[in-house]
């Protein structure tokens, strides 16, 4: 049986993707100060970014609601929200799912960005091996459990803006010209994996980690995204092929929610 694949405008994807893989975003909202827009197809990234930039009031993002998760569960489908610790948008694809006819299942990614496109692509690939819902639930889990999603930032100050980094470790990095590597921490919270120094040494640690996650990489899929980075995803693209199997690895552009987070010239890896 075919499934509806339904996601949050956090994972990041492209047209040609969710059509590929019939994959369908419902959108978050998105708030510089007093503005708001829509993460969906008709938001202009470039001109959103320019905007962000300038913006000197807190910015952040709106969950999706339980209204708009209900109008895209018109079928049986497997849900991919944003981790549950970072937004109510998980708690509000459940209740959706409670309150329609069809058979929807919600997973928590307990990541965000690359992280909910690679547990996409995950589920359309074991949909399409034609295995049953229970054993589709149960490999997602564990694949959810076992995935790594690690993010390089050129700069840190809507994190500031949002609590999430201290300003004085922002500014420090940023004066020092130190890329700080975060990544989820395996309950869906941001931690702060490294310190490097320049993107050679940066390359190099995501590298590194790859190799000492001990995750199987033969007939597996990467996903990376990037704000406004194309050349350097590409580079770290072509390193991981050179020195691992994975059967592809997706470079994909930042949507609205990744970018306000990631900021310009954000890298994104998930594996």
């Amino acid at each position: 049986m075919d499934y509806k694949i339904i996601i949050d405008s956090c994972s990041d994807i492209t047209p040609e993707m969710e059509e590929k893989f019939n994959i369908v975003t419902v959108p978050l909202h998105l708030r510089l100060g007093q503005k708001e827009y829509m993460d969906d197809a008709n938001l202009n990234i470039a001109a959103f970014m320019e905007e962000m930039q300038a913006c000197k009031e807190k910015v952040g993002t709106a969950a999706v609601t339980p209204a708009a998760f209900s109008n895209a569960m018109t079928q049986d489908a497997f849900v991919v929200t944003v981790s549950a610790a970072l937004s109510a948008t998980y708690s509000n694809a459940i209740i959706a799912a409670e309150d329609v006819p069809a058979d929807v299942h919600v997973f928590d990614s307990k990541s965000a960005s690359a992280g909910g496109t690679l547990v996409a692509l995950k589920i359309r690939e074991l949909v399409a091996r034609g295995l049953p819902k229970t054993q589709i639930i149960e490999s997602v889990n564990n694949f959810i459990d076992n995935m790594k999603t690690y993010l390089v930032l050129e700069r840190f100050e809507n994190l500031i803006k949002n609590g999430r980094l201290g300003a004085l470790k922002g500014k420090l990095a940023s004066v020092l010209n130190v890329k700080l590597l975060l990544g989820a921490d395996g309950h869906g919270e941001i931690s702060l994996h490294a310190k490097v120094r320049g993107t050679k040494a940066m390359l190099e640690k995501m590298l590194s980690l790859i190799s000492a996650s001990g995750r199987k990489t033969a007939g597996e899929n990467a996903v990376i995204s990037h704000c406004n980075n194309q050349t350097l995803a590409e580079q770290l693209a072509g390193l991981i092929r050179q020195r691992f199997d994975f059967k592809e690895i997706f470079v994909i552009p930042t949507r609205g929610t990744s970018s306000l987070y990631a900021d310009d010239k954000g890298i994104i890896l998930a594996f």
